[in-house]
């Protein structure tokens, strides 16, 4: 029997990637929690699976040619595990080029620039409007351009695929970003649409009690200096 792969996590929209992905393929998997808030990612162990210090990172023990792989990088992960067992991930050249599209949107666009708006909305030590308003409203353009591309089919891709499951974990804070979901139909339909999967349901339940554990971010100040002062090591 193949051992189960290793799943380098914390619950987080990155995290939640890899867990939906993994539940979805019904693939076994052993979840090692990094700690983003006490700093775990900085461990040499782990740097060694993830060079740049982040989480979601995988080892896979069944890797090509039956040796362990490790990859880290939540796109890169998805990719490779769609490849892997042939779902998610079409190998037609169009329709796996429309994956891939939305698919780099996230990781280029939607994450990054969610990730601003969730800094300067709710951890920022002083409150700047310029950054809050920047980044509020290019969450509100991006959501827009997904509420434009839902309009007429039922997933990002056409087909549910690694492209929705990278998204959706960008879209269940909303709130925490300044978006109301009402102003997007389309993206509401789908958003609903992936939250009633049940797949996805216990994907981003996945070490909910650990990170209940926690002090809230917005309130851990040491916390807060491990994520957001970090310079060359």
């Amino acid at each position: 029997m193949t051992a189960p792969i290793e799943l380098y996590y914390w619950p987080t929209p990155n995290g939640w990637k890899i867990t939906i992905m993994l539940e979805e393929l019904g693939v076994p998997y052993v979840v090692k929690y990094i700690n983003i808030g006490q700093g775990d990612q900085f461990a040499p162990d782990f740097l060694r699976i993830s060079p740049n210090n982040r989480m979601p990172a995988i080892i896979d023990p069944d890797g090509p040619g039956g040796e362990p792989i490790s990859i880290f990088e939540s796109g890169a992960i998805l990719q490779y595990l769609g490849r892997k067992h042939g779902k998610f991930y079409p190998t037609d050249e169009r329709a796996r080029v429309e994956v891939e599209q939305w698919l780099f949107w996230q990781v280029g666009g939607l994450g990054p620039m969610a990730g601003q708006a969730h800094h300067f909305r709710q951890y920022a030590p002083e409150r700047i409007q310029y950054g809050i308003d920047r980044y509020t409203n290019e969450v509100n353009r991006l959501y827009g351009v997904m509420n434009k591309r839902l309009a007429d089919r039922p997933f990002l891709a056409g087909d549910y695929s690694i492209a929705d499951m990278a998204a959706i974990g960008w879209v269940i804070p909303h709130e925490n970003q300044g978006q109301d979901l009402n102003d997007f139909p389309h993206l509401k339909r789908w958003f609903d649409t992936l939250l009633a999967r049940l797949a996805v349901k216990k994907a981003i339940e996945v070490g909910k009690e650990e990170r209940a554990r926690q002090k809230s971010l917005a309130e851990d100040k040491e916390a807060q200096k491990i994520l957001f002062g970090q310079r060359a090591r």
